[in-house]
């Protein structure tokens, strides 16, 4: 097993040195899928691969600061108010991973005027730390979880438990995305699976009325299974890669995080501040979308 931490550990190294920036959403139409959880996971595995890492968390509430350990004390609107710099809003979560908080000051970004874009944007743009890898944990309200999983990200990563609920809200996000945001392509992870079997059955019925009625191409991202050592790592305020490393949903995550970085996104992004200003975009467009 710790020849196969090694071989994923070395494999993340080489996927990500000929990476520009990459950003990925993960998203739910539910509460409770374990979005959260696969985004921590996610940053920390990253990072173990020599990467900088930046969650933006978008959801309610402090999820993601429990399973860090850590309280921000900033955020977004802090920065868009001047209050404090970006600098001092990002929360240091682990070797390699910052966290801003971001549900406050993204419903604000599509009324800001031009000069207040720009100030936003620019200081992204002089981060003394470069990024390298932008996950977001997107709001589990599914009108919310537009605005990033429908415009801002490269790429968007919908999770769905077994649940027939999880199943239903999810296909109702992808009818939404498709019809009111033309998205035609995203990568499916079934969580909290018994096994590959289940979990594939799950995604072959969603992928195939998603053809058929909604003209989207779902892609089977993988599954990850039930392991009750993830509530043990939360509880001691680590990421289940970190707390538990050879654990079986551990292993399927770093598999995950490979995945992600293998297929090369549609459009490249040459630094986050031009991420920055499409989510500023975004943001006006649902804006407009929401008023109409």
């Amino acid at each position: 097993m710790a020849s196969l931490q090694i071989d994923q550990a070395e494999g993340l190294r080489s996927l990500l040195a000929s990476q520009v920036l990459r950003v990925i959403a993960v998203a739910s139409a539910t509460a409770g899928a374990g979005k959260t959880s696969i985004v921590s996971n996610l940053a920390t595995t990253f990072a173990a691969g020599g990467r900088e890492v930046m969650i933006l968390d978008a959801a309610q509430g402090a999820p993601m600061s429990a399973t860090f350990g850590v309280t921000p004390r900033y955020d977004l609107e802090d920065v868009i108010e001047r209050k404090r710099s970006l600098e001092q809003a990002l929360v240091p979560c682990a070797q390699g991973v910052r966290m801003l908080p971001i549900a406050r000051g993204l419903r604000r970004l599509g009324a800001l005027s031009a000069g207040e874009q720009a100030r936003v944007v620019e200081s992204f743009q002089w981060l003394a730390c470069p990024v390298d890898v932008v996950l977001i944990d997107t709001p589990s309200d599914p009108e919310e979880a537009l605005l990033c999983a429908g415009f801002a990200a490269q790429e968007t990563l919908l999770v769905l438990s077994r649940s027939t609920s999880s199943i239903t809200a999810n296909y109702a996000l992808l009818k939404t995305l498709r019809m009111q945001y033309a998205m035609r392509r995203l990568r499916i992870l079934v969580n909290k699976s018994s096994n590959e079997a289940e979990a594939r059955a799950i995604y072959a019925n969603m992928a195939t009325a998603a053809r058929q009625y909604l003209g989207s191409t779902l892609d089977y991202a993988g599954h990850i299974p039930r392991d009750d050592k993830l509530h043990r790592a939360t509880v001691l305020g680590l990421p289940l890669v970190d707390a538990f490393p050879t654990s079986p949903a551990a292993v399927t995550i770093r598999e995950l995080a490979e995945l992600l970085l293998r297929r090369q996104p549609a459009q490249a992004e040459e630094g986050i501040e031009h991420f920055v200003q499409r989510l500023i975009r975004s943001s006006r467009l649902q804006a407009v979308g929401t008023a109409a």
